[in-house]
């Protein structure tokens, strides 16, 4: 969501300069992940998803970090959970569940 925030906002200041805002997007991203230590590839493409994404998803604004990012994040962490707790004696994840 960190990335989608990022991305979200360079196309609203930069919107008239695609080139400018994705590269805007892709290194405010990397730079929010390093910080918050929170590092993972695929967030910058996140981000770049947001400038480059096409009329529905620049519609959407400030919200697509939470309709398309974050839905499917809670998604993909609920089938996790649900086929790890299918093997018997398997706890996943151990510290919160």
């Amino acid at each position: 969501m960190i990335s989608a925030f990022a991305g979200g906002a360079a196309w609203q200041v930069l919107g008239g300069m695609a080139w400018l805002a994705a590269a805007l997007a892709v290194s405010l991203a990397v730079a929010t992940m390093l910080v918050t230590n929170t590092v993972h590839p695929p967030g910058g493409a996140t981000a770049l998803i947001a400038v480059i994404g096409g009329d529905q998803v620049h519609k959407l604004g400030f919200l697509y970090p939470f309709i398309p990012v974050a839905v499917a994040a809670m998604l993909l962490l609920a089938a996790a959970v649900l086929v790890n707790k299918i093997p018997a004696g398997r706890s996943y994840p151990e510290y919160w569940l």
